[in-house]
């Protein structure tokens, strides 16, 4: 029977190196012994250093991918916006509404630049990291080709008459059946392991070369676009420079400023008197239902007991807010002060102008929140003051917060003081990321900022 699994082995034209095999063969109950011990393998090492690289490049390219996607979507509302200023060009529009597009469009276009720079510092590293793993493999299969190259050279001097000798002395020798098992169909393995953990080396290398050549190709085109990028922003600076120096000396264009501003401020006040008159026109039909309901009540009282359920009593609509979610008021935005309340020369007209509430400097990504507790009345666009949130207190005040990215409140719900409603923009701005916010005691304008230190 062990003739016939020799002769088997020697068919397989597989063994072992005789680096392996000597051992084995002088002392093959002593050998397996040393295999029990608990310290961890070269090979284990590897694995983990390996499972570790690995999940790096897993993270890494993850982060790429998430940044080409919000780079896409930029170039979305790039695009979109150059189409709006391309359309004024053509048409003729309001003095603010086209120094609000062209304010936009440079603060995109810089934002943009900001995140080409940031894909491209991840793409650079990315690419020195990749530089190190090639290096790496680049050794490992070296080393491993060289070995092989010995193991080659032995099997050409010695044959595999040694590989038949070890095996046929593991499989004489007297010592435990399973341990001699194992280290049989170790040394008949040991050269298929090597070539499969090369070609795996090899393939690994390749996938990496092909990553690089991707990433170095992706950073070629990124800095051609930012290149392109910082040119045009130049343009569009120069550009709006000089429609802001022809406001300065251009008479009938300040006229016409003047009066699209005034327009809006119109508008404005119009929409909380019409959200005033509601709100009394509520006030007025709830007293005259409780006055029905009362006199019903009174009537009633002189007929016969009635087997129905008295009438629900009606309450007053009014601003109601949970004693758990009221609290002191709190700065919608913390940022300078770029505009007071009342009358001042507006900062980008160079006229004076009458300002029906205050602005605030925010940032990207700013979040603006309710300054006290209240119900959202409206939500929506408001001329001159862009994506707007209008909230009623109690007693007939209303706050207003204007030029917004983004909106998280809808109209009729709840909210808390200080409770975040949006995000700061600069949609309808004419001087960058800012936030407008209002206060109306019933139709009448307050200061903000005082209104904020009342109790």
């Amino acid at each position: 029977m062990r003739l016939v699994v020799l002769l088997f082995c020697l068919l397989l034209g597989l063994g072992a190196e005789n680096a392996y095999a000597k051992p084995a063969a002088k002392n093959a109950k002593s050998t397996p012994a040393k295999t029990t011990s608990k310290k961890p393998t070269k090979a284990s090492v590897k694995a983990s250093s390996k499972n570790a690289s690995k999940s790096v490049t897993k993270k890494t390219d993850a982060q790429i991918s998430e940044q080409k996607n919000a780079l896409k979507k930029l170039e979305s509302d790039l695009a979109k916006k150059r189409q709006e200023l391309a359309l004024l060009e053509t048409e003729e529009k309001g003095v603010l509404n086209t120094i609000s597009i062209l304010d936009q469009n440079l603060n995109q276009t810089r934002t943009y630049l900001s995140e080409l720079t940031k894909s491209e510092v991840m793409l650079e590293r990315a690419l020195v990291q990749l530089t190190a793993d090639i290096d790496s493999l680049d050794r490992k299969i070296e080393t491993r080709r060289e070995a092989m190259k010995k193991r080659i050279r032995t099997l050409y001097v010695s044959g595999r008459n040694s590989e038949a000798r070890v095996l046929y002395s593991l499989l004489t020798q007297q010592g435990n059946p399973d341990r001699q098992v194992y280290w049989v169909h170790h040394i008949l393995n040991q050269d298929q392991q090597e070539v499969e953990a090369l070609q795996q080396l090899v393939q690994e290398r390749d996938e990496k070369k092909q990553m690089e050549s991707d990433h170095l190709s992706d950073l070629k085109q990124m800095r051609s676009k930012k290149a392109a990028e910082e040119k045009g922003l130049v343009s569009q600076m120069s550009g709006q420079e000089k429609m802001l120096q022809s406001l300065k000396h251009d008479q009938n264009m300040q006229r016409r400023a003047l009066k699209e501003f005034e327009q809006n401020q119109k508008t404005m006040l119009a929409l909380i008197k019409k959200l005033e008159e509601k709100r009394k026109k509520e006030i007025e039909q709830a007293k005259k239902d409780e006055a029905a309901r009362k006199a019903k009540e009174k009537a009633d009282k002189g007929k016969k007991k009635d087997t129905k359920a008295p009438a629900k009593k009606v309450e007053k609509p009014k601003v109601t807010v949970a004693e758990s979610v009221k609290g002191p008021k709190c700065t919608p935005l913390k940022g300078n002060i770029i505009s007071q309340y009342g009358l001042q020369e507006h900062p980008v007209l160079h006229i004076m102008t009458r300002n029906l509430g205050v602005e605030i400097r925010g940032k990207r990504g700013d979040a603006v929140r309710a300054a006290a507790a209240g119900s959202v009345v409206m939500v929506g666009e408001i001329d001159g003051r862009g994506p707007s949130v209008i909230i009623e207190h109690e007693g007939g005040t209303y706050s207003v917060y204007g030029h917004l990215k983004s909106i998280r409140v809808q109209e009729g719900k709840e909210v808390r003081n200080c409770e975040e409603i949006g995000e700061v923009g600069d949609v309808a701005s004419l001087n960058g990321i800012k936030l407008y916010f209002q206060v109306s005691e019933g139709t009448q304008t307050v200061d903000p900022l005082q209104w904020l230190k009342q109790k």
